[in-house]
């Protein structure tokens, strides 16, 4: 048995980590710093508000140092990192600053918004009302004009901007006068752009009129996985006093130990890194374009963010397409969203991207022999084994 498992891990960071491209824009690599905190003595402590238990105080300053450097990162007036995930930061948001009956404005999930915050997810169980926002596929946003309108007709008591497929930055500042005027708490969902943000690549949220940026530490940020919550003084000592003991009781503190010492690599470099990925989204995207792929947002430059998304008609023929891809060790999702996150990490650049849109094409359009793509994937991979954009020992 414990060699089965053990084997089971050897294997996949022999294959996902040594032999495969990774192009899934929801995941990125930690560096080995951070990623060997999660396993420290920490791992096993308990600490608490009111100071419960006893032989905290290392794990408590650990925590007060994160929360600073996030508040000046983000440029935020509070901060806490002890949400176990976006989607539970998405919760405690949601669950204080609306109440049953009342209405949250969102993007839909046909239109690419997180499925968790849409009908059927986290408000089907908090009882709220979800009105989509007006959305343009051609120019994959917001229209700005309708939802204005529309946030006045509808007089929604939450807004949340940003999404899971998430090409351009939201006009946030340009929805945020006709929010307030209605009463609305103003949110910003940075899951999958919180690292460009953070880099200051993409846009400021709470400097756009947002009340609170929350969401996801492990897609543009390079932390371990969980969840942050960044705010204005007024909204976020409310989401504060309101986390333990409703949402959170034991909040991973080696989770929250990396997590600080991620903030301390993005505070750094974040910058330069947030910068790349973008240029790498980019030159990926044409170069798929340049090969005849249906890549949506060509007039627009492809996209803003660590996202390139390619439209092939349906989840059907993505599934299709990711599967091909997967089998010559390409690792995508079936939305056939395409993030450069992780291999720039790896040290990759422009370059690369052509290369990679190379291999793409030849599964796809050459409909060349797995095998010979792989081994092909597999050399390229072997070049960028080591992480960038960190303190380096």
């Amino acid at each position: 048995m414990i060699t089965e498992i053990l084997n089971f891990v050897e294997e996949h960071e022999q294959w996902r980590g040594r032999e495969c491209i990774n192009l899934i824009p929801s995941e990125n690599i930690m560096s080995p710093q951070v990623r060997s905190l999660l396993s420290s003595e920490i791992g096993h402590r308990y600490t608490s508000p009111g100071r419960f238990y006893m032989g905290t105080r290392l794990i408590d300053e650990i925590e007060r140092f994160g929360e600073e450097i996030a508040m000046k990162l983000f440029k935020a007036e509070t901060a806490d990192l002890r949400p176990l995930s976006g989607h539970i930061a998405d919760l405690i948001f949601l669950a204080n600053m609306a109440k049953r009956g009342d209405v949250l404005m969102c993007v839909s999930a046909d239109d690419g918004g997180y499925p968790g915050i849409w009908r059927g997810g986290l408000p089907s169980v908090l009882g709220l009302e979800v009105e989509a926002f007006p959305f343009s596929k051609d120019r994959m946003n917001i229209q700005v004009n309708k939802a204005q309108e529309a946030i006045v007709k509808v007089k929604p008591k939450v807004i949340v901007f940003g999404a899971s497929l998430f090409l351009f930055p939201h006009p946030v500042s340009e929805l945020t006068e006709a929010a307030r005027a209605v009463g609305a708490c103003v949110g910003f969902d940075g899951s999958h752009v919180m690292g460009l943000i953070a880099g200051e690549r993409f846009q400021s949220p709470l400097q756009d009129g947002s009340s609170v940026l929350f969401g996801s530490t492990h897609k543009t940020f390079f932390g371990p996985q969980g969840g942050i919550i960044l705010a204005d003084e007024e909204v976020g000592t409310v989401l504060k006093e309101k986390i333990y003991p409703v949402f959170v009781d034991n909040a991973h503190w080696n989770r929250i130990t990396a997590l600080t010492l991620a903030l301390a690599e993005m505070e750094k470099f974040g910058s330069v890194y947030a910068g790349q990925v973008i240029r790498n989204s980019q030159a990926l995207g044409r170069a798929l374009d340049d090969y005849g792929f249906p890549v949506v947002g060509s007039s627009l430059g492809y996209t803003e963010s660590h996202q390139v998304l390619m439209n092939f008609g349906g989840y059907k023929r993505g599934r299709e397409v990711a599967e091909k891809l997967e089998k010559s060790n390409i690792i995508a999702d079936c939305g056939v969203r395409l993030g450069t996150s992780e291999v720039t990490r790896r040290g990759m650049k422009e370059g690369e991207m052509e290369k990679i849109a190379q291999l793409i094409k030849e599964v796809i359009i050459d409909e060349k022999a797995s095998s010979k793509v792989r081994a092909e994937v597999e050399d390229l991979a072997e070049e960028f084994q080591k992480v960038n954009y960190c303190f380096q020992t």
